[in-house]
């Protein structure tokens, strides 16, 4: 008889394992949409316009994912896993996806069809991504989520480097449709990891096979949406629910202010040409996304996740106070590169501890919609982020501008000294009392 494989939630390895191959193949979509795509289109003559419209196309269902996440706490199939179907059918969907859009005809003159196909590839996986988080949530142990969350980081960045290098090799060399083929085999390899991986021991593999819900599955699982709302609605009132819904805000908005910043900056402050910005920058994020990889999780896990982001975060503002009054080194390339370097590194590892507090925030129960709301909150502080440049830019020079940075970044400081994880937790076991006893109600209802 084979040896039955153990399951992810009895075996450290195997999590680590699965959760990087589930983020590589988040990263193939994202490598060839946002980045190989557009460039091979700009190559033959394309409007920004066009472009843009693709791209957004790809990003929409993005911005969607808090219309899928309840769906997902509140219908699975126990007996293979609480989260696994899920996933299994988002690698299925890229899959299929990559397919259709390898065979849109003439791509470069159906770009309406090219648009539709981009958005199928990016439903797809968005459902993956909040199906693999939601993964993370249940079967991580707390002690291990930040290292999950350093490998997971690195593995997306990995999957969307190879993804831009390989397809728009392809792409050059042998036409869009073979490209774009051979991604989904690609995502197809992948597909075998959560095929053959349960989420608990005793579970099913596939739907004909033997197994059975286990325990820990059927008593996190909600039966109805009145259950999941109202769930919801009582995390998200504990109060340090809202202090790091604040946190995420600022500190996502902070990152997406200079990461918007630093392209226009570089390029009409210093004189970069657009190719020397695109190379450098690649090189720092890189650099952090396997900085990350190695280290980012293991510190956070081995020193705290407040603590190491107070550092990460106190690092960040004196970097850029010295940055600022080191004016006169920026004509030196290697000293802008070099900060961009640091930078990079501290804001994966500051992302790693954001997210890993996000994830240890939730209640499993609804962890998928509880999470996403974090990530919709995250990309709500981005898109603030980036608009802030337009007026802080026309009221204030380089100097000061860039300096808003640090003032940002010591805000998020102030606001994570009021969030303490060891009151959430407690609060969070109440919860779970209060719904075994069936006195569930909303806190209104209870006053």
């Amino acid at each position: 008889m084979a040896k039955v494989l153990p399951a992810l939630s009895e075996n450290s390895f195997l999590r680590y394992f699965n959760f990087i191959a589930l983020y590589v193949a988040q990263g193939i979509p994202e490598g060839m949409a946002l980045f190989g795509i557009p460039a091979w289109m700009a190559m033959n003559g394309k409007t920004p316009g066009e472009i843009g419209t693709f791209v957004a196309a790809f990003g929409l269902p993005w911005s969607l994912k808090i219309l899928v996440a309840p769906l997902m706490d509140r219908f699975t199939y126990l007996p293979m896993g609480r989260r696994r179907p899920w996933v299994i059918i988002g690698q299925l969907g890229l899959i299929l996806s990559f397919i259709v859009m390898a065979f849109v005809p003439d791509p470069l003159n159906h770009l309406n069809m090219l648009a539709l196909a981009g958005m199928a590839v990016g439903f797809f996986g968005a459902f993956q991504d909040v199906a693999t988080d939601g993964m993370a949530i249940d079967v991580v142990p707390v002690d291990q989520q930040a290292r999950a969350n350093g490998l997971m980081w690195g593995a997306k960045i990995i999957g969307t480097s190879t993804s831009l290098a390989v397809g728009s090799w392809l792409l050059n060399h042998y036409g869009f449709t073979y490209a774009i083929l051979m991604l989904s085999v690609m995502v197809g390899l992948i597909m075998f990891v959560p095929l053959c991986l349960r989420e608990r021991p005793g579970e099913k593999i596939l739907p004909w096979s033997k197994g059975v819900a286990s325990a820990e599955t059927k008593k996190m699982q909600l039966s109805s949406w009145f259950d999941i709302f109202n769930s919801l609605y009582r995390v998200f009132s504990l109060r340090n629910s809202l202090v790091l819904a604040v946190l995420v805000f600022i500190t996502q908005g902070s990152f997406n202010y200079i990461a918007t910043l630093l392209p226009i900056f570089t390029v009409q402050a210093l004189g970069w040409s657009d190719q020397a910005y695109s190379n450098y920058f690649a090189t720092a994020s890189l650099v952090g996304g396997i900085g990350g990889m190695l280290i980012g999780g293991i510190l956070i896990d081995r020193f705290g996740k407040i603590r190491m982001m107070n550092i990460y975060l106190v690092i960040l503002i004196c970097m850029t106070i010295g940055f600022v009054l080191l004016k006169l080194q920026w004509a030196s390339t290697w000293f802008i590169v070099s900060f961009m370097i640091v930078y990079q590194l501290l804001y994966v590892f500051t992302c790693i501890g954001v997210f890993a507090i996000a994830m240890q925030c939730c209640w499993k129960k609804v962890s998928a919609s509880q999470f996403t709301i974090y990530m919709t909150i995250s990309n709500m502080g981005r898109i603030v982020g980036a608009k802030l440049i337009g007026p802080i830019k026309f009221q204030f020079s380089w100097e000061y501008t860039v300096l808003a940075f640090s003032i940002m970044m010591l805000l998020g400081f102030v606001i994570i000294q009021f969030l303490h994880m060891k009151n959430h937790l407690k609060h969070l076991d109440d919860l779970e009392t209060e719904f075994a006893n069936k006195d569930f109600r909303p806190l209104m209802d209870k006053a």
